[in-house]
């Protein structure tokens, strides 16, 4: 082997590495330019793939690396070569995790506690207006429920053994701890809308609870629906899912 090609072998853990860092990076900027504003979610989705392609590249060149490593070769250029790969594989496992999530759940985007009657959304309309939501506010009707009760059977309404008014500040106070913007409440309604977002994408989602007397106590349900996409991965599930648990915790 001359000396030029035992350059470039040992160029290639550092090369492998400064890939990955690039991949991770791109990754980085495929989520976030979108939440700031700087190009289209889809355009961030075709970012993310080619980010992702890139980490490919970089395990690939890690692994050559490691296998033409020269005999009594520096154990620097092997732990270089490791750690690229291992930065590599990770940035090809979250994209891969986050895909697989997504085709497990159904394509919907609009979850709630009562699929028959569910809570309406009011102030959160022109909100969404103004943000160009390509999704309606209008439920799905009986095939959205279908979808929702056979892959979220455990989502359904609460039921609190204290008054109304009780359960709406029990239930106001739940939302804030969430996180959500607040965007409006109505005693007398029963209602409160807020909106959350998501950290990476900074996708935006619409919340309405509803508070009404059951018995000698009260009925909480609550909606979670995406302004924009298809389907959600199960954001607006979980999202449903940890607010009923915090509510249920008091």
């Amino acid at each position: 082997m001359n000396d030029a090609s035992s350059r470039n072998l040992s160029r290639l853990p550092l090369i492998a590495l400064l890939v990955a860092v690039l991949a991770g990076l791109l990754m980085m900027a495929a989520g976030f330019g979108s939440r700031w504003g700087l190009w289209h979610f889809r355009t961030g989705f075709s970012v993310l793939r080619w980010a992702t392609y890139l980490a490919l590249f970089a395990a690939v060149i890690s692994l050559v690396a490691m296998l033409r490593a020269r005999p009594g070769s520096a154990k620097s250029g092997l732990r270089l070569s490791l750690v690229a790969l291992i930065l590599a594989l990770g940035f090809v496992w979250f994209p891969w995790q986050w895909r697989r999530t997504a085709r497990g759940v159904p394509p919907i985007h609009d979850i709630t506690t009562d699929t028959e009657s569910p809570p309406q959304f009011v102030a959160v309309v022109p909100l969404r207006a103004a943000d160009n939501a390509t999704n309606p506010v209008e439920y799905g009707g009986p095939d959205i429920a279908t979808q929702q009760k056979s892959a979220y059977p455990d989502i359904d309404p609460i039921a609190l053994d204290v008054p109304p008014q009780q359960a709406f500040q029990r239930a106001l106070n739940a939302a804030r701890a969430m996180g959500w913007d607040i965007v409006q409440t109505s005693l007398a309604d029963g209602r409160i809308e807020a909106t959350d977002q998501t950290f990476w994408f900074g996708f935006k989602d619409d919340v309405v609870i509803r508070v009404l007397p059951a018995g000698g106590g009260s009925r909480i349900d609550v909606r979670s629906k995406s302004r924009v996409g298809g389907g959600d991965a199960g954001t607006n599930a979980k999202r449903v899912r940890e607010y009923l648990a915090r509510l249920q915790q008091g």
